[in-house]
């Protein structure tokens, strides 16, 4: 069985019901959620020997999510504790013209004050397969940016395959450094890079040419982002595939998407999906990203791992929550076509 670790921070999710605005919640449905940890939660609804790496206080907030990666069957044995608190993020879904909208309360949690050396990455790496992270991690704060690339030192050294999703932020770099200045060491060490049709250029400086992606209207031309992958690959060498989510947005209810990876100097495009009655979007990249690690560590195959990808997270968006809580029968049954929803008996 294939084994991947990936590294970051997990948060308390608090969602408003339905479409409530947060002026109007009384309640808030509590779950917890995180880009590594989304992934390695679809990597264990495939199959896959998934691990995540954090730290977390020692209380019974941070048992409880603890309790719940084990019971989607993630191994947690190498999360380290420490520090006051496990950070929260409050979630207020949009509809049609309202878009969704996300408050962080994050400062100061347990994994922000992680340092190197905390972690002894090369007992947590022996006999990984791959390794993932993203660029959320490296925004939180200097040690956790520290920590990442200690990691993906040690994963290069012992050759392990590493992955990064870009995922920009801009309310996260607050700590005194701009991703630009962060994220070209970090990137350096990867053998697979994804972006969705912003992130390159947020960080890199990197965009395609006469592309707005509020001007789409839900197509999104994947030929633009061929420049894109070649400039990424001519920055980072050691990168061997670069892979780009498109989202077209017509509404927050209405999106359409698919994705494309750029490999041996060829541009390869999934299906495109028309997703409809959005029912949570959140953690969409992650799916992709997970389908992704799945689809190229089974099939071997780089376009059949992309249609994999990308019906895995066309999924995700009809499931409440971080996790894409679907199985490979499921993804592999969209994948060949069959979108009617037919109840299965």
């Amino acid at each position: 069985m294939k084994r991947v670790v990936t590294f970051g921070e997990i948060m308390l999710r608090l969602a408003t019901p339905g479409y409530e605005r947060f002026c109007q919640a009384d309640s808030y449905n509590a779950t917890f959620g995180g880009g590594e940890a989304n992934v390695a939660v679809s990597l264990a609804n495939y199959g896959i020997d998934a691990e995540f790496v954090t730290r977390l206080p020692e209380n019974d907030i941070a048992e409880a999510c603890i309790a719940d990666l084990r019971r989607h069957n993630v191994r947690t044995g190498n999360i380290i504790r420490g520090g006051e608190r496990l950070g929260i993020y409050f979630l207020e879904t949009g509809a049609v013209a309202r878009p969704s909208k996300v408050i962080y309360d994050r400062a100061h949690s347990s994994v922000s004050e992680i340092r190197p050396g905390m972690v002894d990455w090369e007992r947590v790496l022996k006999g990984a397969d791959w390794f993932h992270w993203t660029g959320i991690t490296p925004a939180i704060s200097q040690g956790a940016a520290d920590t990442c690339l200690e990691a993906v030192r040690v994963a290069n050294r012992l050759g392990v395959f590493v992955s990064c999703d870009l995922n920009y932020r801009k309310n996260l770099w607050k700590y005194g450094k701009s991703a630009g200045e962060v994220m070209p060491d970090l990137v350096a060490g990867c053998d697979l890079i994804l972006g969705n049709e912003e992130d390159a250029e947020k960080v890199f400086g990197i965009k395609p040419e006469h592309f707005d992606a509020l001007a789409t209207a839900g197509k999104v031309d994947a030929s633009k982002f061929e420049s894109v992958c070649k400039q990424l690959m001519a920055k980072f060498p050691r990168a061997k595939k670069v892979a780009i989510t498109l989202r077209g947005s017509v509404n927050a209810n209405i999106n359409t998407w698919g994705g494309c990876i750029y490999s041996d100097g060829t541009l390869k495009q999934s299906r495109r999906y028309e997703i409809t009655d959005i029912v949570d979007r959140v953690g969409g990249g992650d799916s992709f990203m997970g389908g992704l690690i799945y689809g190229l560590l089974t099939y071997g195959d780089d376009r059949k791992a992309l249609d994999f990808a990308a019906a895995a997270s066309c999924l995700k968006h009809t499931v409440y929550g971080d996790y894409n809580l679907v199985t490979v029968p499921e993804v592999e049954k969209l994948m060949s076509g069959d979108t009617s929803g037919r109840v299965s008996r």
